[in-house]
């Protein structure tokens, strides 16, 4: 007799399990020993396996014991010998792929993580600094007191908040509208129901009382000492502002009519709200002695060298603002732009009247849905974002989200052929696309692709716009002995330009676009070790700590997220398109962070180890 499947069978509620298991894995903790992490894998996998086939069923079982031998100290050199032969065969004999995926995992790990071996092995440990850390902490590129200032904001302290932000970064609202909060993506909430809305209460303690309104620290006593300090956006701003509570002099160039960078001219205001950029940079430029001198480009009305022999440091914060263009025939015809290039028009007041325009955009990073959503804005007939692959779609998932909302059309797998211009005027009218299929996967875990036998075709279009990437303008510096490679400038870690004494610098001009906080982070770096070079050694403290902490609330509760406007109504104008939290969505939102820094890990003196 044949049945229906049963409801609620013994797969269902294991599913349940497995769905609350998948959160588990992405909460692993930054710093945990790699070993252990691919133990537990390869014993995941030996779970799964039906037993039916030798290899897989006393093969993944063996090579689980040369790892806890390696974990536990007690193994030779030769068992690593040991272990990439056993891997080796169950890849090449296994049966199916629970066997063949769980080998090929240890062998990579051999490939990746030699030194942990290599250390477990001859010093019967991890590697020196293998140890688990805060998560939100340790993933925030300024390393910000993530579960202080939550505790702040639910207790309604506010300004206490934005004190203990302040005390690694400077820029709390625009952090607040557009940071990609990689510290929410550990979050030991997790394990429970999912991670705290970290930049969701940010944004509310910003809301409550505006940055400029929260005095900054006293600055130390004068110095004596002069910075120069090349860039007003969120790095060169930055160090501005520690290096001044440090109690040095600094005078900032900028090249524009106002400081911000790209967060002034390439994030648009329906995202990041000019007049609340406007309250973190008042508030910088009240820490101590800063001049801002705008409408300044070095190399043009100031030479570099002048700089130099008037300052004791140099900070090169120069920010990646000019687009890229693809090298191809047409790719400097009217209608066709950059995307960097595009928003800073608008920023700068000359936006293009798009109506009844078809616009194409190349590519899926924050950038291009900026752009994207931007042309809509801008009343854009239709609005089509091509890429490649769909690996290609990098941008946060929550912006190609609205997008879509707002009515922007996506299509991947197309790679860009070339540009079509007009006989007479010279100006895009149309893309041709090759349509494309997915491979292999590379070794970093992209999929590849190929050209598909279908023919490429025509798509029409008004205003193509590339978002291909962006540069930095470092052609004056290099000119003046500034050590440079493909457009970047050279500097190591701690932000010191190579070869180079009492210069340095930080953020995308070296490490190529990449997000404000990291630009921030940069900048925090680059001031701390500037100050070393001139011969102090300054700490900068605010005025706020974290309260106690309060027992661990492990009730599995709802996540408070931040609700956007209509998108019919958004659309339609550049007005900031984020609603406010409550304050009791605050107040609940902030109770579910677990306080790591008091708990966990956080308790022990320097973290403890992964295994």
């Amino acid at each position: 007799m044949r049945k229906l499947k049963r409801r609620d069978s013994m797969n269902d509620r294991i599913d349940i399990v497995l769905n609350k298991f998948r959160s588990r894995v992405n909460s692993y903790p930054p710093g945990m020993c790699p070993l252990v992490l691919y133990r537990s894998i390869l014993q995941m996998s030996m779970n799964q396996t039906c037993g039916k086939c030798v290899p897989c069923r006393d093969g993944l079982a063996e090579a689980d014991r040369l790892l806890g031998l390696i974990l536990k100290g007690d193994a030779g050199p030769e068992t690593l010998g040991e272990l990439e032969k056993l891997c080796t065969m169950i890849a090449a004999t296994a049966d199916c792929a629970v066997g063949v995926v769980a080998a090929n995992t240890v062998l990579d790990s051999l490939r990746e993580f030699p030194d942990e071996y290599e250390s477990h092995i001859r010093n019967r440990r991890c590697v020196e600094n293998t140890v688990q850390t805060i998560p939100c902490v340790t993933l925030c590129p300024a390393h910000v007191d993530v579960p202080g200032y939550v505790a702040l904001v639910g207790k309604g302290d506010y300004a206490g908040a934005i004190e203990l932000i302040r005390e690694r970064n400077p820029f709390p609202t625009a952090c607040a509208m557009v940071c990609e909060h990689p510290c929410e993506r550990k979050c030991r909430r997790s394990i429970i129901d999912a991670p705290i809305n970290i930049r969701g209460l940010k944004k509310y303690a910003v809301d409550a009382v505006p940055a400029d309104r929260v005095p900054t620290p006293e600055p130390n006593v004068p110095t004596g000492k002069r910075i120069a300090v090349i860039g007003a956006g969120p790095s060169g701003m930055t160090a501005a502002y520690f290096l001044a509570l440090m109690g040095h002099g600094v005078d900032i160039y900028e090249e524009h009519e106002q400081a911000g960078g790209m967060l002034r001219y390439g994030i648009p205001e329906y995202r990041l709200p000019k007049k609340r950029l406007d309250e973190d940079i008042a508030a910088i430029l009240k820490a101590g002695d800063i001049t801002l001198r705008c409408n300044t480009k070095v190399g043009r009305d100031i030479p570099y060298e002048e700089i130099r022999r008037t300052h004791d440091a140099v900070y090169l914060g120069l920010g990646a603002q000019l687009g890229n263009r693809m090298p191809m025939e047409g790719a400097d015809a009217p209608g066709v732009t950059s995307a960097a290039e595009f928003l800073q028009a608008v920023a700068a007041g000359r936006a293009p009247d798009l109506s009844g325009k078809k616009v194409v955009l190349i590519g899926g990073g924050n950038v291009a849905m900026d752009a994207a959503r931007t042309a809509v804005r801008l009343k854009a007939e239709t609005v089509h974002v091509f890429t490649r692959k769909r690996d290609d779609y990098t941008a946060l998932e929550s912006e190609i989200e609205s997008a879509m909302q707002e009515g922007v059309r996506f299509r991947t797998l197309l790679s860009f052929l070339n540009i079509e211009t007009n006989q007479d005027s010279g100006a895009v009218q149309a893309v041709w696309l090759q349509p494309e299929i997915v491979g292999e996967y590379d070794r970093f875990g992209f999929v590849t692709t190929e050209h598909s036998s279908n023919y490429p075709y025509r798509f029409q279009c008004d205003l193509l716009i590339m978002a291909v990437g962006q540069r930095s303008d470092t052609e004056s510096f290099a000119a003046a002995g500034i050590p440079t490679e493909r457009g970047r400038i050279g500097a190591d870690e701690s932000c010191a330009v190579r070869e180079t004494e009492g210069v340095f610098s930080g953020g995308d001009c070296v490490t190529g676009p990449s997000t404000a906080i990291n630009a921030i982070a940069a900048g925090q770096v680059a001031a701390f070790n500037i100050d070393e070079y001139l011969g102090y050694h300054h700490k900068v403290r605010g005025l706020a700590s974290a309260p106690p902490a309060l027992p661990n609330n492990c009730v599995p509760t709802g996540r408070a997220e931040i609700e956007e406007r209509d998108p019919f109504e958004r659309r339609r104008d550049f007005g900031h398109v984020e609603c406010p939290m409550t304050p009791e969505e605050a107040v609940r939102e902030s109770g579910r962070c677990l306080r790591c820094d008091v708990y966990g890990c956080g308790s022990m003196e320097g973290g403890r180890t992964g295994c």
